[in-house]
């Protein structure tokens, strides 16, 4: 299956192995995909920023950083977390596939591979990741079919997770005062202010989506909810005061016009923050389940003054 649109998808072989990589390129670059090369993870990583290719093929067994570290940065950095991985092992042993899939990957192959192999696993994860694949053109983060399958692996593993709805208190009145241009710039820092949290926060990666306007979703574990939300809520308010004129930052709120003319005050943004829990005292399975909850809790933080976070704590039966 060659690929298609006006471009060839750009695959980054990183392997140590010349051999491997060059008979992996070779085969490659038959099929019509465009291939990069990096020795090892750490120049993957600056490949990876400057190139932004469409898949990686990362061997396990690597020096500097090795293949399940690169997957795990990877997938910590909301920017690369969407990048479809298929990891190579040459020891075939079902917990180099564990280990693999659960740091991140998305397919394995054991090596040695065969040609036809190869290109049909390529083939089949950028065409699965495609599918998935909704990035904001904004600020460049998966949207909403990424998010519902990131909560389904968490599910399928059998992990517990927090899901995390934020949004920006009268964000309406940005956009009234300074227009939607302006608007656009409380959102993208936003969004760096949680990528930001995200990094932070380190180990188990956490996940960064942006379900459209000043929406937002985080998927981690329960335990870092609290740390990521904090610390975002403190990045985003400081970032959000930089980006009103001075007048209005220095007085603490915004003036507007209503239809009849009258003057009304909008306070500064703040943010709200909706949690849901899905753990030993309430399991979530559907991942439209744990979003719709912790939307509702969204709505019980805007009850409360300034920025907000709200977690449901109720038991599976209703206590």
């Amino acid at each position: 299956m060659e690929p298609t649109g006006d471009r060839p998808d750009v695959i980054l072989v990183v392997d140590d192995d010349e051999d491997i990589a060059r008979f992996v390129e070779f085969n490659l670059r038959l099929h019509g995909f465009e291939v990069l090369h990096a020795g090892d993870g750490q120049e993957a990583l600056d490949m990876i920023e400057q190139h932004k290719p469409d898949l990686a093929v990362v061997d396990l067994m690597m020096p500097r950083i090795d293949g399940l570290e690169l997957t795990r940065r990877l997938r910590a950095n909301p920017i690369t977390s969407a990048l479809p991985v298929i990891m190579l092992t040459a020891k075939g042993m079902t917990v180099d596939k564990v280990h693999g899939l659960s740091a991140g990957a998305d397919d394995y192959l054991v090596k040695p591979f065969d040609t036809a192999e190869l290109v049909a696993r390529v083939s089949s994860t950028l065409r699965r990741n495609k599918e998935f694949r909704e990035v904001s053109p904004l600020t460049g983060l998966p949207g909403n079919s990424r998010i519902r399958r990131e909560i389904s692996d968490r599910v399928r593993s059998g992990v517990d997770y927090a899901v995390g709805y934020i949004d920006i208190d009268r964000f309406k009145s940005v956009n009234d005062r300074y227009g939607f241009v302006r608007g656009d710039e409380f959102i993208s820092a936003l969004a760096r202010s949680l990528h930001r949290a995200v990094v932070a926060i380190g180990l188990p990666p956490a996940f960064l989506g942006h379900v459209g306007g000043d929406d937002f979703v985080i998927v981690c574990a329960p335990d870092q909810i609290r740390p990521l939300t904090s610390r975002a809520v403190v990045d985003f308010e400081k970032s959000a005061d930089t980006l009103y004129d001075p007048t209005d930052r220095e007085r603490g709120f915004v003036e507007l016009k209503d239809r009849r003319g009258n003057i009304r005050r909008a306070a500064l943004v703040t943010l709200s923050i909706g949690v849901s829990l899905s753990d030993a005292r309430k399991r979530f399975t559907d991942p439209l389940a744990a979003i719709a909850v912790a939307s509702e809790m969204k709505t019980v933080a805007k009850s409360q003054p300034g920025s907000y976070v709200a977690v449901d704590r109720r038991r599976a039966d209703g206590v």
